[in-house]
Parts: C-alpha cells; sequence; structure tokens
C-alpha cells in the first residue's frame, strides 16, 4: 500500500497560486504568476528530485493536470528526474469533466473520491503523490487520505492570489517530522497528519 504524499508551494502569505509561470492560473485577475522561479536554486532542485524519485504514481487536480499535460510530454529526456516519473508512471486525475485524456498513462477519477483514491493507494507501489492541486488538497484532509505533507514556503509576500488553505478547510494538526532550508531562503517542512488539532490555554 502506498503513502498519500502532498507536496506544495506557498508564499510567506499563504497563497500558492501560479507558482511557476505567468500564464498558469490568472483567475481573479492574478498577475505575479512565476513568483517561485527566481527561487529555484541548487538545493530545491534536489529536493524536488528527491520526491520524484520516491513517487510510485500521481493524483492530481484537473486544473493542474491540465498545465502538465500541457508540457511535460514534449519533454523526454530520460534522465529528467521530473519528466521521466510524470511521463511513466501512472496518473490518476480527480475530475467530473475530463474525457479522452490524451496524456499516455492517465485515468479519470469520477466516482465517489474517498473510495476511489483509497483503491488507488491500494495498488500503488511507492508513494501517491499530489503536486499543485489546491482544492483536491484542501478536500483531502476531511477524508483522512493524506499521510505526508512536505510545504515549501518561499521568502515572498504577494499581497493577493488564491491560498492553499482557505477558509472552511477541515482543522488539521501536522507533527513535524524533518525540514531544511534551501540557500534562496525557501523552507522545505515536512508534516505527518494527525488528525484533529488539540487545543489549550496558557492561563492554565
Amino acid at each position: 500500500m502506498g503513502k498519500l504524499v502532498v507536496t506544495g508551494f506557498v508564499s510567506i502569505d499563504g497563497v500558492h497560486q501560479a507558482p511557476g509561470g505567468p500564464r498558469e492560473d490568472d483567475r481573479d485577475g492574478f498577475t505575479q504568476g512565476g513568483w517561485s522561479v527566481p527561487y529555484g536554486d541548487e538545493g530545491f532542485g534536489r529536493f524536488m528530485a528527491e520526491v520524484f524519485d520516491r513517487a510510485g504514481a500521481f493524483l492530481l487536480g484537473r486544473r493542474t493536470y491540465d498545465i502538465f499535460a500541457a508540457h511535460w510530454p514534449d519533454v523526454t529526456d530520460p534522465a529528467d528526474p521530473v519528466a521521466s516519473r510524470l511521463n511513466g508512471l501512472p496518473k490518476y486525475v480527480a475530475s467530473t469533466t475530463l474525457a479522452g485524456p490524451a496524456w499516455q498513462g492517465t485515468t479519470v477519477l469520477s466516482g465517489d473520491l474517498a473510495n476511489e483514491v483509497a483503491v488507488v493507494k491500494e495498488r500503488t507501489a511507492g508513494e501517491l503523490q499530489v503536486h499543485g492541486s489546491g482544492a483536491l488538497v484542501r478536500s483531502l484532509p476531511a477524508l483522512d487520505l493524506v499521510d505526508t505533507v512536505h510545504l515549501l514556503t518561499f521568502p515572498v509576500v504577494l499581497g493577493a492570489g488564491r491560498r492553499l488553505f482557505e477558509e472552511a478547510t477541515v482543522p488539521t494538526a501536522f507533527p513535524h517530522t524533518g525540514g531544511r532550508v534551501t540557500g534562496t531562503g525557501v523552507s522545505i517542512q515536512s508534516y505527518d497528519i494527525a488528525g484533529r488539532p488539540q487545543c489549550g490555554s496558557y492561563l492554565d
């Protein structure tokens, strides 16, 4: 049985929209797409290569799938640690509207998300990885399906844009399991999932 692992990019103020380029996602008039690119140094690349090296399959939301499908099939270098995994491993897309996907190895999950993802986890050797896919990521904690979160916080405040964890996201506790900081200041922190948060009082 595989682990479901989420890797997310956020700014200091929690924005996850369009980290990789200006044309990724301009909803709500967002004009700062590509904000993560200046921080993509060797340390960042090394961590991402480590992540993709553990992949057994990918679970993506429709928007992230479309972004990936428009680019990665054209990257054919077998030594590319990202392209070789994305093109060669199974890809599962949570969507009720996608029909006839052209990217080889794609399966559409259009039924009960909890049941279908549980089945995919059971038959995946290695990690079932989620990249991007903000709406999907927000839905998974409520289904108790996530095992690990890698959260990469980039040293920039954007002031606008869609947040990864918006209001009404299910309250979730994330025990810290490890971390590092890249040379450009990207904080890479890893967490497991421990159910709902516990609260207390400093006055007791």
